[in-house]
């Protein structure tokens, strides 16, 4: 019995079909099998195949040939069987594995007769069954002559049958490519070693533009192993090689796209990368979405009848120049109000014209410059693509064919869209960078001091060069804050990292140091403040160092500085002489080390001495240590003649780089002393008749000032604080005038307590003297002193002196 799996021819039509078990006996016979080899089916099934099939003798080879058939799971090729009257029948034989009921294995034969048809050893009704077979089939004997083509080679590399059969390939199309080629059909007819996915299409004079073709060539084998031939199978291969292009092209443009955060760069990038690959000339315009330009389209006024809808990022064109092109990178384009262009841009969906159509009637008719484009340089076939991101769209990106002559498909289209993607990914990146770097931008333009105004005590200059040069920022910081009694304090600080968080943290700092700093704390006690805000300032974004403080007096020339993990101030004397004093380092903000992590230094500095506080980027760089750079640094600075804005100059100018790898800052300060002048001071009893004395002797010094239109309210503030001090202070009191950018009033004494504001009732003789003077006053205050404290009154002055 023939198993139900196989009761059902599966040769070739015309062939003669046999099935037989895994000993070689014969389980199913055709008709068509008994009409070839004469044997019915009674007579046949159930017999061995080598026995009835093989001549005598052949037994060997037979049994050689069933274990090759099973080695390689089938054969096909030719042989030679006996017919049931003895004689000789040449075969075109395939042997095919099957698997039947049981787990038994069987064995289909399809067998043709190749001598009905003609007498070539490989032209057979085996093969013209693949006649019209879609993949391109060529058979060569030994002399790789043709022997046999089917129709669908002739369609692949477009020869003719007549001109092929009976010749070689060089005969056929003579060249180094057919050269090349036989000689694989060679070493594949003397090996026996397939060459698969040999060849990409015909040769280049018959090969279709538009389609690639994969070739792969076979030896063709009697049954005894012996070379009879080769055959060539040609598919069409366009698709994978479409798909394997289009792979190869996004890889090498996902690397090369998109490698700053450069709107423009962006834009042109994309524009290089797809000219000529996949167009002669492309466009890529954006909309006001994307930051670009300083003026916003909606503010450009009409051109004639077009409005401009996009600005240019990208332009590019396989002519030198970009002759095609109206707008150049940078400027507003405008369009037709109804155009591809702003439908694309309206509807987010791609348009294609395979045929570039400017016929009267259409969105031509409003745009005739582009028409004149469009005919002096042969635009035949455009894409215009949207950049889309997050939902919205970015622009459009226009691809142009001029000189390639074949129209845009939807394979184009699908590439477009992808490299398109490739770039909207990159520009909504820039986008967003954009937006965080202007919100940090203002955000540090509006905490780093505007105006510097070292006020009596110094004359300041200053250098500020962010890591990040084209964002601007950075988490370094200065400030020059103006002191009570003609005094300065002077600040530099480095927070860890750059953008919106450093500037925040920077900020808030920066504030935290100007309110403390308006307390009048000494240097060392206002880094202990500020060390105890981690929470606030440093632990929720990055590490901070410093800053380095240092409070400068006007008539004392006393410097008072402390460190919090700053590389030391330099001190240029007026002489040229330069030194890095030996200043406690102190440790980082944040560390939580307590109050006595930071030590104050009192320095004496001559009149006109520099002083240059920077941060660590200006002296450290990858290819420089500290040390180096502190040398480099003092080289510079034994200038001290120079105008502090030169001399800032010359120290930026010793960066290796113009683009540092850290934020660099410096500030100078060159000191200044008041005159005699202007300064007076008193010594006074605690006696409480004193205090009309020291209205008088204020009144009198004004007059000698030239400030008569402050006597009035000097003498107020005069009486009250050293009433206040008399009454509620201990030891000697001391009075004393600063005239200087503003007229100070100081009254010291001995004692620690702080006055305090009093809010009088109507009823109460005193408690009035602070309210009054803070009323009487721009601004009051006290600070501590080593032996006591000075309260402190402050006003404008009226006119200049």
């Amino acid at each position: 019995m023939v198993p139900k799996a196989m009761q059902w021819p599966v040769g070739m039509p015309g062939s003669a079909t046999a099935v037989v078990d895994a000993e070689g006996v014969v389980v199913g016979w055709t008709q068509a099998a008994e009409r070839l080899a004469g044997y019915p089916a009674a007579e046949a099934v159930g017999q061995p195949a080598a026995d009835m099939l093989c001549a005598a003798g052949d037994a060997a080879k037979a049994s050689a040939f069933a274990k090759r058939c099973r080695a390689r799971c089938g054969w096909s090729g030719l042989a030679a069987v006996r017919h049931r009257d003895g004689g000789t029948l040449d075969l075109s034989l395939q042997v095919s594995p099957l698997s039947g009921q049981y787990g038994r294995d069987h064995w289909l034969i399809s067998a043709t007769d190749t001598a009905a048809v003609s007498p070539g050893a490989a032209n057979g009704s085996v093969l013209e069954s693949l006649i019209r077979a879609p993949i391109g089939i060529s058979v060569r004997d030994l002399e790789l002559r043709c022997t046999w083509v089917n129709d669908a080679m002739e369609l692949h590399d477009g020869i003719p049958r007549e001109k092929r059969l009976h010749r070689r390939l060089t005969e056929t199309a003579p060249g180094a490519e057919s050269e090349a080629a036989e000689e694989v059909l060679r070493q594949v007819l003397n090996s026996g070693r397939p060459a698969l996915d040999v060849f990409q299409g015909g040769p280049p004079a018959f090969r279709r533009r538009t389609h690639a073709y994969s070739t792969s060539v076979f030896r063709l084998e009697d049954a005894d192993g012996h070379a009879l031939g080769v055959y060539a199978m040609c598919v069409d291969v366009t698709d994978r090689e479409r798909a394997r292009e289009r792979l190869a092209i996004l890889n090498e443009v996902s690397t090369r796209i998109g490698s700053t955060l450069d709107v423009m760069r962006t834009g042109q990038e994309l524009a290089d990368l797809t000219v000529p690959l996949l167009a002669d000339f492309v466009t890529v315009d954006l909309t006001d979405s994307v930051p670009l330009g300083e003026e916003p389209l909606a503010r450009l006024a009409p051109l004639g009848d077009r409005i401009p809808v996009f600005r240019r990022a990208g332009l590019a064109s396989i002519r030198q120049g970009e002759p095609e092109a109206r707008w150049e990178r940078g400027e507003a384009v405008f369009v037709p109000p109804v155009s591809p262009f702003t439908h694309v841009l309206s509807s987010g969906k791609s348009f294609v014209g395979p045929v570039q159509d400017t016929s009267p009637g259409l969105w031509c008719d409003q745009h005739p410059a582009g028409v004149e484009k469009i005919h002096e340089y042969g635009t035949h076939s455009c894409m215009v693509v949207p950049i889309r991101a997050r939902d919205e769209v970015l622009g459009v990106a226009v691809f142009i064919r001029t000189e390639n002559p074949v129209p845009f498909e939807e394979d184009d289209l699908l590439l477009a869209e992808e490299l398109v993607t490739l770039a909207a990914l990159s520009l909504d990146n820039a986008r967003r960078y954009a937006r965080e770097r202007s919100a940090a931008l203002t955000l540090q333009r509006d905490l780093l001091p505007q105006r510097l105004n070292g006020g009596d005590a110094v004359e300041v200059a200053s250098r500020y060069l962010p890591a990040d040069m084209h964002g601007g920022v950075g988490g370094d910081w200065f400030d020059v804050i103006q002191l009570s009694g003609a005094r300065v304090a002077l600040v530099v600080g480095d927070v860890v990292g750059h953008g919106i968080n450093a500037a925040a943290t920077m900020g808030r700092l920066r504030t935290a140091v100007q309110t403390l700093a308006a307390m009048d704390l000494p240097p060392d006690e206002l880094l202990a403040r500020l060390n105890d805000l981690p929470a606030r300032c440093t632990e929720e974004d990055a590490d901070a160092k410093g800053p380095t403080t240092a409070v400068m007096g006007a008539f004392t020339r006393r410097c008072t500085i402390a460190r919090a993990g700053h590389p030391p101030p330099a001190i240029i004397a007026p002489d040229g002489h330069v030194t890095f004093p030996d200043l406690p380092a102190g440790t980082p903000l944040g560390l939580g080390l307590g109050p006595f992590a930071f030590e104050a230094v009192e320095l004496e500095l001559h009149e006109g001495s520099v002083l240059a506080f920077y941060t660590d980027g200006l002296i450290e760089t990858r290819d420089e240590d500290i040390d180096a750079g502190m040398h480099r640094l003092s080289t510079v600075l034994v200038q001290p003649c120079l105008p502090l804005e030169d001399l800032c100059t010359a120290v930026v100018d010793t960066l290796s780089s113009p683009a540092p790898s850290d934020d660099v800052t410096l500030l100078l300060a060159r000191t200044r002393t008041l005159s005699p002048s202007q300064v007076a001071s008193w010594d006074l009893p605690a006696d409480p008749a004193v205090v009309s004395r020291a209205r008088s002797m204020a009144v009198r010094q004004l007059t000698e000032w030239g400030l008569q239109d402050l006597a009035t309210t000097t003498e107020l503030i005069v009486s009250e604080l050293v009433t206040n001090a008399i009454l509620h202070a201990t030891g000697p009191i001391s009075l004393r005038l600063v005239r200087h950018q503003l007229l100070t009033c100081e009254v010291s004494d001995t004692s620690s307590s702080l006055p305090r504001l009093c809010h009088a009732r109507t009823t109460d003789e005193g408690g009035r003297g602070i309210f009054i003077a803070t009323q009487s006053s721009a601004r009051l205050g006290t600070r501590y002193t080593t032996d006591g404290k000075i309260v402190w009154a402050e006003q404008e002055l009226t006119r200049a002196n």
